[in-house]
């Protein structure tokens, strides 16, 4: 059996955002050991070459420098030897995301992929990890948070730290600075949650809610039979949101603000984005970090791995996470109404969902989704908000046409029976194929239609059979989310047929809506707007200056692009009815509430 691996890092020069990262293989390829750092990482799927980070590497033997030879962008090649093999690389770490690493006076955090060399032909041997603590003064109070096994470090301390085998290694984000910690059970299983961030949270109302969440969760498919910790781990900034899946735990991101303050009782906007981040990524738990495609096994990560599942891996787990939410009984069944009706506006309002399929959108998700531009509204769909409609509705028919005996549970309980081992992949027609042995009803034309097909999800009709009414008006203003009924007004209101933004109080046109007004009128992403009928036209007032005109009406509309100025004329138009709310039928019948009842709250 091969010795494991020995890796150090530390945070060597916080100032300069450098880890210095070492890796001790014992026994070496004897033709010339090859190292490689990853492309992607797991859950984002974009190439990064994390390997551009690297400032300086070199390899050493019995202290006697060893040549190293780079091989391409990410793999390097040192000389034969038969002895203990070292290499030393210094890596700049100032990318703050959860999916990058980032070092300066405040922490430090980083994922394995952005740091961790592999060893080429021998990703399977145990890999040890000494997490040492920078010398700086500031650091004195820093701890450790991280999901890996901890071999000779105290609990939340610097020291070594163990995984099975590279792919795990790169699995467990660590997490470096003056934390918050809370710590609960759940079914048994110890959790815990390390928050970094100028907070004021209720620690024992979080780690309460997050207990019924993650039990909630467990309802569902059972808890995995290797996992025995989990870990969430929290940057909590003034703004932010995001969040990044890993085996035995989750990097997230969202404002300080969203968390529950000492003397909240109720669930704030605010508390319920970020109790839906949390459900998100730990639904991961099962679908896609153990219940994976076929193409992620194994992830080759000096590559792209194509799959058209990724509307089944992400749509299907955005579904839930907010289900989930009701379920628990976290949110009111209202509350999860105005959520879904927030996604069914985000599809709307997007018209790349005429022009790409969700099939598309997931194989895709490397060019397209991750690297999306002006033009991304009119081009693409996402796989995560229309694979949640998809997933709503496909529950929604099973329920229904099977009197309740077959839902969507159903069919991910037998995924995961099949496949959630992790060893072997669903295949591309997987889950169709579930649907088709577990459903009373042929479901081809559905999943052609919804899946590979362009067309609008029949979501309106899914939730008439549960006794919900699907309601669509015009949106407000800029800042119209959707999920609402909305103030009744004597006329329509208009739109620029464009998504903009605040640029220090400038009005910014990031895109520019096909059929537009502002698609006519020669606006281009881009574009700045300096005044609308001779007034100032700014982020702050635009809502307000479109109550004042008519519907169709001319106006002179004057834009920077770049430092020119340039005059057009636009035609005001009515906007669409592309904002979506949901109510509870008054007229009902009994079979549909029972319906609803059974969907948002089993027994």
């Amino acid at each position: 059996m091969s010795q494991a691996h020995e890796y150090t890092i530390k945070p060597a020069d916080l100032g300069a955002h450098l880890f210095e990262v070492q890796l001790t293989v014992a026994e070496p390829d004897p033709a010339g050991q090859v190292f490689a750092i990853p492309s992607w990482i797991p859950g984002s799927y974009m190439i990064r070459d994390y390997a551009k980070h690297v400032v300086s590497i070199r390899a050493e033997s019995d202290g006697l420098s060893v040549a190293l030879h780079k091989l391409d962008k990410s793999r390097w090649q040192a000389a034969a030897t038969n002895r203990p093999l070292t290499l030393v690389a210094e890596i700049y770490a100032y990318d703050n995301s959860v999916r990058g690493a980032h070092l300066d006076n405040t922490h430090a955090y980083f994922n394995g992929t952005c740091v961790f060399p592999e060893v080429v032909g021998q990703a399977g041997t145990e890999c040890r990890v000494d997490i040492q603590s920078p010398d700086a003064k500031v650091a004195r109070n820093w701890r450790v948070a991280t999901s890996m096994r901890r071999d000779a470090a105290e609990p939340y301390g610097f020291g070594t730290y163990v995984s099975a085998d590279y792919a795990e290694l790169i699995d467990h984000p660590v997490e470096i600075a003056e934390l918050a910690i809370g710590e609960f059970d759940v079914c048994g299983i110890p959790h815990a949650i390390a928050i970094r961030g100028r907070t004021r949270v209720d620690m024992a109302r979080l780690c309460h809610d997050l207990k019924t969440l993650c039990e909630a969760h467990h309802e569902l498919l059972g808890a995995p039979d290797d996992l025995d910790r989990y870990l969430f781990l929290l940057h909590a900034p003034g703004s932010g949101y995001g969040g990044l899946e890993h085996r035995w735990s989750s990097s997230n991101v969202c404002s300080r603000d969203n968390l529950p303050q000492r003397g909240e009782q109720d669930v704030k906007e605010g508390y319920r984005t970020f109790l839906g981040l949390v459900s998100r990524e730990y639904f991961h738990l099962w679908n896609v970090k153990r219940l994976k495609p076929a193409a992620f096994t194994p992830y080759d990560l000096a590559r792209e791995s194509h799959t058209e599942l990724m509307w089944v891996f992400e749509g299907i787990t955005s579904y839930y996470d907010d289900l989930v939410l009701v379920r628990s009984g976290l949110i009111t069944e209202q509350s999860y109404l105005e959520l879904l009706g927030q996604t069914i506006t985000r599809v709307l309002r997007s018209g790349g969902r005429h022009r790409q399929s969700v099939a598309e959108s997931s194989f895709d998700a490397w060019t397209k989704f991750y690297q999306q531009d002006a033009n991304a509204p009119n081009a693409i769909i996402s796989y995560y908000v229309k694979g949640a409609l998809i997933a709503a509705t496909l529950d929604l028919v099973l329920r229904s046409e099977s009197g309740g005996d077959v839902s969507l549970d159903d069919i991910m309980r037998e995924c995961w029976r099949r496949w959630g081992d992790g060893e072997v992949g669903m295949p591309e027609d997987g889950f169709e194929a579930v649907c088709a042995e577990l459903a009373p009803l042929d479901l081809e034309d559905f999943f052609n239609a919804t899946v590979r097909g362009t067309g609008d999800v029949p979501l309106r009709a899914a939730l008439a059979t549960a006794g919900i009414s699907y309601n669509l008006r015009p949106a407000t203003g800029s800042s119209d989310k959707g999920g609402k009924k909305g103030a009744e007004t004597a006329t329509k209101p208009l739109w620029l047929g464009a998504t903009v933004g605040d640029d220090a109080g400038r009005l910014v046109f990031r895109s520019v809506l096909n059929g537009g007004p502002a698609e006519a009128a020669g606006v281009a992403p881009g574009d700045v707007a300096v005044a609308l009928d001779g007034v100032a036209l700014t982020s702050a007032n635009c809502d307000q200056r479109l109550k004042s005109y008519r519907d169709r009406e001319k106006l002179e509309l004057v834009v920077f692009r770049g430092d020119d100025l340039l005059t057009t004329t636009i035609r005001l138009a009515e906007a669409p009815e592309d904002t979506c709310y949901l109510a509870i039928d008054p007229d009902a019948d009994e079979a549909m509430n029972a319906l609803r009842q059974a969907w948002l709250q089993p027994a």
